[in-house]
Order: C-alpha cells, then sequence, then structure tokens
C-alpha cells in the first residue's frame, strides 16, 4: 500500500535518511541507454537509473538510491514480523563445515554451496541459507517446553554460488535476504505459526501494492513436508504457476496437480508395426494418422540421491503430455533425476529413439493419467518399429501408477474442476514446514511436559529482500523508466529548480524545508541542466511526485505540481506544500490498509489444512 512516510511512522534509522538532498551532491549516475547484457526490464532500469552497479557475476554494488529502498523494504518486513511476535537477531555469514556435514547437508546441497578452507584447515561456507546455524544455537539453549514457540529472524547477506547468474538481482550470487526460524513442541504449534506466517507474507507484499499470489510448491534443497511460495505476477518470471480460474487453487507447475481426460484406444492385442526412422511422437502420430495422445512416451532416468541412488528408472506419460521431473524424483525418493545415456537405454532392453515400457528390466512408473486406458502406441524396444495396442494392465504388469505429468493450461483444477490457467511468476518469498528434517540430526531437544526428551519441530520462513526490489520494478515501470509505489520510493518527490534566479533559488528552498519538516522525502533538482534532462532523470529514477518552480510561474505566485506521468498543474507557493499532502493523503486512502489486508478463508484453509 501506498502509505504517506510521516514522522510519526518513520523509525530512526528512516527519519536519518531525510534531509537535505540536493541533486547535485547526490550519487545518481544514470545512463542513457541499457547495458548490452541487461535481459529484463527491472536490469536494465535499476542500471540506468543509478540504482546498482556490476562487481563481477551475480554480484553487484547497492547504490544510494537502492539503499533508500532497500532501507524501506526491509523496514515494512521488520514491523510485520515483529508484529507477529517474531524476534530479530543476526548470525554469521562465514558457517562451519561441520554444521552442514552434521545436517548432512555438506554435499546433498551442491556446487552452489561455495566451500573453502582457513588458515587452519578448517572447511566452512558461505551461507547460503542458516538453517544449521540457527539449530545449532537453539539446542544450546533450549532445555523446556516452556521455552516454545520461538521465532526469530534476521535480514542479512546470502551468497549462492550459481553457475549462470543472470537477470540482476532476480538471479544473483550474492543477495540479501530475510530468513526466519520457528521451533516448536508439536506439529500442532508448528501448524499455527505456518499459518502466522502465511497471514503475515501476504500483509507485507499487500503493503507493498504488488500483484501476488501464493502457490503450492517443492520443498527443494531446504526439504521438509509442506511449502508455499509467494510469487510477484510478471512476464519475465522465471516460475509457471498452474491456477484454478475459478477457485483460490495455485500450486508451481513442479507441484501442481491436474485433471485431463485420456485418450483411449479400442482393446486389441498386442502387435508391431514398422515406423522407418520415425522417433518423435509428432512423427509417428502423423506417420500413423492417430491422436498423438494415444501414444506413450517412454522416458529413462539414472537417479541420483536417496535409497536407489545410481538406479535406471523409466517414466511414461501420454504422447501430448511432459514428464515432471521434479515429481518424479519425488515419487522414486531421489534428489534429483537425469535423462539416462544410450549405454543405459541399452543395458535394460531398450533402443533409444524407440523405448517402449514393455520388457524393460528395470521400475516402470506410468501417469496416472494412463491408468485404466488401453490400446496405445509405444516404443518396441526394437529399431524402426512401434507397438499398437499396448494395455498396461496385461502387458507392463508391474507398472506402478503416479502423478509425473506437468500440468499444461487447458487441464481442469483437481479440487473444483474449472479450467487451470498458466502465469509467470518470480519467487519473492516462501514458508517451509520443516518437521523434524533438522532438529533431529542437529539434536534440537527439550524437556516436555511429561518430562521426556522430545525433538523440537521447525519451520523456515524466507524473503528476497534484493529480489523483491527488482519484482516490484518488474511490476512498476513504464517507457519513460521505473515508478515507484509511494511507499517504496527513494524519495516520495522530486523539486525541480528551472533557472538561476534568487526567486526560483528562494522558493525552492523554502518549499524544501516545509516539505522535510512535514516529514516528507524531496530530492530538491538544483543542477545547471537543461529542463529536458532533468524531467528526463526523475521520469527515470521514478519519483512519484513533481513540483517544478520556475521563474515564469512564479510571476504569477504559482508553481506547477503533478503525479509522475501525469499533467501538471499550477497552485499557488502558499498552498504547494499543504495541496501535495492532501494529494497524499487520497493516495493513501485509495489504497488498501494494512488492517485490511487480509487472506481469504479459502486460502487460509488450505494452508491450514
Amino acid at each position: 500500500m501506498n502509505r504517506v512516510v510521516t514522522r510519526d511512522y518513520l523509525n530512526e534509522s528512516m527519519l536519518a535518511m531525510l534531509g537535505a538532498m540536493r541533486y547535485s551532491n547526490c550519487f545518481i549516475p544514470t545512463l542513457r541507454d541499457d547495458p548490452a547484457d541487461a535481459e529484463v526490464i527491472s536490469h536494465k532500469l535499476l542500471l540506468r537509473a543509478g540504482y546498482i552497479r556490476r562487481v563481477t557475476s551475480g554480484v553487484y554494488d547497492y547504490l544510494p538510491l537502492a539503499l533508500r529502498v532497500l532501507r524501506k523494504i526491509e523496514a515494512v518486513i521488520r514491523e510485520e514480523m515483529n508484529r507477529a511476535g517474531a524476534q530479530e537477531l543476526l548470525m554469521p555469514m562465514v558457517q562451519p563445515g561441520e554444521l552442514w556435514e552434521k545436517s548432512e547437508r555438506m554435499e546433498k546441497y551442491g556446487p552452489e554451496l561455495l566451500r573453502f578452507k582457513d588458515r587452519h584447515s578448517h572447511e566452512s561456507c558461505l551461507g547460503p541459507t542458516h538453517e544449521e546455524v540457527i539449530c545449532d544455537l537453539v539446542s544450546r539453549e533450549l532445555r523446556s517446553y516452556k521455552q516454545l514457540p520461538m521465532n526469530l529472524y534476521q535480514v542479512q547477506s546470502k551468497f549462492r554460488d550459481e553457475i549462470r547468474p543472470r537477470f540482476g538481482l532476480m538471479r544473483g550470487r550474492e543477495f540479501v535476504m530475510k530468513d526466519a526460524y520457528s521451533f516448536h513442541a508439536d506439529a500442532e504449534s508448528l501448524a499455527a505459526e505456518y499459518k502466522n506466517m502465511f497471514e503475515t507474507y501476504t500483509r507485507i507484499f499487500t503493503r507493498f501494492g504488488l500483484e501476488f499470489r501464493p502457490v503450492e510448491a517443492d520443498t527443494g534443497s531446504i526439504g521438509g513436508s509442506d511449502s508455499h511460495e509467494f510469487h510477484v505476477l510478471a512476464e519475465s518470471g522465471e516460475d509457471l504457476i498452474a491456477h484454478c480460474s475459478v477457485c483460490d487453487y495455485a500450486a508451481n507447475v513442479e507441484k501442481a496437480v491436474s485433471r485431463r481426460a485420456c485418450v483411449s484406444g479400442e482393446p486389441a492385442a498386442l502387435a508391431m508395426v514398422e515406423t522407418p526412422a520415425v522417433t518423435s511422437v509428432e512423427d509417428v502420430a502423423d506417420f500413423l494418422s492417430v491422436d498423438i495422445g494415444l501414444l506413450v512416451k517412454t522416458l529413462v532416468y539414472r537417479i541420483h540421491g536417496g535409497e536407489h541412488d545410481g538406479a535406471i528408472v523409466a517414466a511414461c506419460v501420454a504422447g501430448d503430455d511432459q514428464v515432471q521431473e521434479i515429481k518424479l524424483a519425488h515419487v522414486v525418493g531421489a534428489d534429483s533425476v537425469e535423462m539416462a545415456t544410450d549405454d543405459d537405454i541399452v543395458s535394460i532392453g531398450g533402443v533409444t529413439g524407440f523405448v517402449g515400457p514393455q520388457q524393460l528390466s528395470v521400475r516402470v512408473l506410468v501417469d496416472s493419467r494412463l491408468q485404466g486406458a488401453t490400446g496405445f502406441i509405444a516404443g518396441a524396444n526394437r529399431r524402426d518399429t512401434h507397438v499398437t495396442g499396448l494395455d498396461f494392465g496385461r502387458d507392463v504388469p508391474a507398472a506402478e501408477f503416479a502423478d509425473l505429468r506437468e500440468t499444461r493450461a487447458g487441464d481442469r483444477c483437481s479440487r473444483c474442476g474449472n479450467e487451470i490457467e498458466l502465469s509467470r511468476g518470480i519467487e519473492v518469498g516462501q514458508v517451509f514446514a520443516l518437521g523434524k528434517r533438522y532438529t533431529e540430526p542437529m539434536e534440537v531437544v527439550f524437556q516436555n511436559q511429561q518430562g521426556k526428551r522430545s525433538v523440537a519441530t521447525m519451520g523456515c520462513y524466507g524473503i528476497g529482500v534484493s529480489r523483491l526490489m527488482a519484482a516490484i520494478v518488474e511490476q512498476c515501470n513504464d517507457a519513460a523508466g521505473i515508478s515507484w509505489p509511494l511507499a517504496l520510493a527513494p524519495f516520495q518527490i522530486g523539486l525541480i529548480s528551472m533557472g538561476k534566479s534568487n526567486a526560483v533559488r528562494d522558493a525552492s528552498e523554502a518549499i524544501h524545508q516545509q516539505l522535510l519538516d512535514a516529514g516528507i522525502e524531496v530530492l530538491w533538482d538544483e543542477r545547471n541542466e537543461r529542463p529536458g534532462v532533468k524531467f528526463k532523470d526523475f521520469e527515470l529514477i521514478g519519483l512519484p511526485f513533481q513540483i517544478v518552480v520556475g521563474d515564469r510561474g512564479l510571476k504569477e505566485d504559482a508553481v506547477e505540481i503533478g503525479w509522475r506521468q501525469q499533467q501538471r498543474r499550477a497552485v499557488s507557493v502558499a498552498d504547494a506544500v499543504k495541496v501535495v499532502l492532501s494529494e497524499f493523503e487520497q493516495a493513501t486512502s485509495a489504497e488498501t490498509t494494512v488492517s485490511e489486508a487480509t487472506v481469504s478463508e479459502a486460502t487460509v484453509s488450505e494452508v491450514t489444512n
């Protein structure tokens, strides 16, 4: 929401941001053209408008304008986290490797974990997250159930050694994050705090005036049982979100479950048909003049991690579907899966390009959409040959059915039956119900009400602060530049002096001081620049409101005021600040207030059940 920033609202750190800010004294290195390596609009605009500068791949300097925005984002997050009963602390970015060994994540986390040894040859890492450190702290201090529940959070820099950093702040290696960790005596307490954090995040993103959507999500490398991601909707988003056109169901496609009728053929005996040099499902469907839904794609994977590490499995979906590999990994109890090699395929009785599920010497998993249907066409495990009349119950009796397919637009909602739509989203927050994933190996124990030793259960809750700044720009921009919401702009008003006369200087200085006295953040442009340069700079950096003071207007005892990209109007010098404050008040009252920011009952029900 666009709350007017007043002195009553500002905390001490934000009050320190107010002051006589003159453009000529500010470090705002704007650029005329888009940088060549910037792909998405937020990356382009944050570089052009002088908010960030690249240090190295995926690592950025936050210049004064960016830091002001970040501090405002952090202030809202802190206010809502404190309101929700969490307590702030600060943990080290450098973490001892022994803690990650204890949680069994030192190797499992992968190459994104930057490891190094200190002068004493002790292995350490740069923290991408802090589950191990917080568990170590709590395990040394927790004694009794009477100390629970507790929720501890921090706002701090993180580092993940991304293989391909891209999109500026949206996928960097070093980034600012708010991460919180809650500890509980039982699952019921964790469920209550999960709901509390879900609602807290909803208030936070509502206050920023964002179009966002919470969605069911995979727990990924963090682990645990349940998770929801919060996505800012934007075409540049890396994540694909499936959501119902009617009810509140929404999920990342990695997690989404949906329904689609299966094409079924007539029951028939299994028969061979020659398909010379025809390998893709599209080409086979054309060659045999059948619906692509009658074909079965059989994909072969090698498992990584889990009880069956290194094993090979086959996954079958309809010809018009795709295997969702994260779903497959969960079904087989693996950390991940990757496509098998040609040699792997041969070793299990298959032929590359003509693999079918029948008579393979490995575990065969079949998407549940195909269960009960008959008359399919599949590879024959023989070169240039397919089979028709495939019946899984008859021809692949050991087949296991599970949800393996990726949801697509036009599917039916698994809850209400209405149509599923797909949207792009930028993940800016996520909540996890971790259970005992970390507290058990890290020995976070306490004495319960019966006087017995019990393992605490745990949740964690993150918001990408620097990524959130980029996501806001993805939604809040136009052809001229960034268009910050009033509550998040580095300055709320751009005061532009046109001319060098004493009258312009004196009127500008008087208005500037009145605005500061009213608690309004104002950037005064008193530079000796052409009007066009000044206006373009202010449009680019995205300040919400402008006041223009010039000799021509002052002859009529007037200045011009107006919202960014809207027609300015003349008001008297004496009334200028009063009119501006009234405009801000109206803008604020038009927004949803924090107390009115609620989660729908349906959404709350889905989260808590």
